[in-house]
């Protein structure tokens, strides 16, 4: 397996809009449950799984060349 960084600095939009819906909601469950359960590692999860999703950008599907956008 190749990890491509080059393509990873591009940021191309490679996350779909169903996948965007379900890691904003996600995110947003994760960083709801950490304000009750005071945990660090649940508030940074959903904080990547927000950002990725509003971005449509996702670093790590970028460096192995996956996309989950529709044609």
């Amino acid at each position: 397996m190749n990890f491509d960084f080059k393509r990873m600095l591009k940021f191309e939009i490679n996350v779909g809009s169903k996948e965007k819906r379900i890691r904003i909601y996600a995110g947003a469950a994760l960083l709801f449950t950490s304000l009750f359960v005071a945990s660090v590692a649940l508030l940074l999860i959903g904080l990547v799984l927000v950002a990725t999703g509003y971005t449509g950008y996702c670093p790590a599907y970028a460096g192995l060349e996956k996309s989950t956008v529709e044609d």
